[in-house]
């Protein structure tokens, strides 16, 4: 049976991906409840920026530009902070759930500036089909509201690869320790 699709602004669709797109907007305009003022500038209370380590995932709809198709990915990293520094060294891994069944490993680089993450991560891609690894690069931001040890936010990332590159607005949950 053919699987059905949604067409929107001329990017195609299938229902069960639209509708896991459409329950991202409460999410997303939810954030604002976790958004926390601190008028205390005493250094004591400011260490929550910098934890040794970072245990991340972000979920997203990922858009495929050539193919101009959605798919739903999965990011996964984990980070070591580099001498209390605001930069930090680790490893990456995503998956998308897609026909080609797309798996990027990468290096991933930080920098962490109060409230925002920048990662650089250039890696290999491959996909299960074709397991050819071949050169990717990873490039990502995330917004983030501390609570505790864990930090929420929105993330967005541009990746690139030979075949594709493919753009994503999702929301990344990391623990510091």
């Amino acid at each position: 049976m053919p699987e059905m699709k949604i067409s929107v602004l001329g990017l195609s669709c299938a229902p069960m991906n639209m509708k896991f797109l459409l329950s991202l907007v409460p999410i997303f305009s939810s954030l604002g409840i976790f958004a926390q003022t601190n008028t205390n500038t005493d250094s004591s209370h400011h260490n929550h920026d910098h934890h040794k380590n970072e245990i991340g995932v972000a979920n997203a709809p990922v858009l495929f530009v050539k193919e101009k198709v959605f798919a739903y990915g999965l990011h996964l990293h984990y980070v070591r902070n580099i001498l209390h520094s605001r930069f930090g060294i680790g490893l990456g891994f995503e998956r998308i759930f897609d026909a080609h069944k797309h798996n990027t490993i990468g290096l991933v680089t930080l920098l962490r500036i109060p409230g925002w993450s920048l990662i650089v991560a250039p890696g290999l891609t491959f996909e299960d089909a074709n397991p050819t690894a071949k050169f990717a690069l990873h490039l990502e931001s995330a917004y983030e509201f501390q609570i505790g040890h864990f930090h929420i936010g929105p993330s967005c990332e541009f990746a690139y690869d030979p075949e594709d590159i493919h753009l994503s607005l999702g929301l990344h949950l990391g623990y510091g320790f």
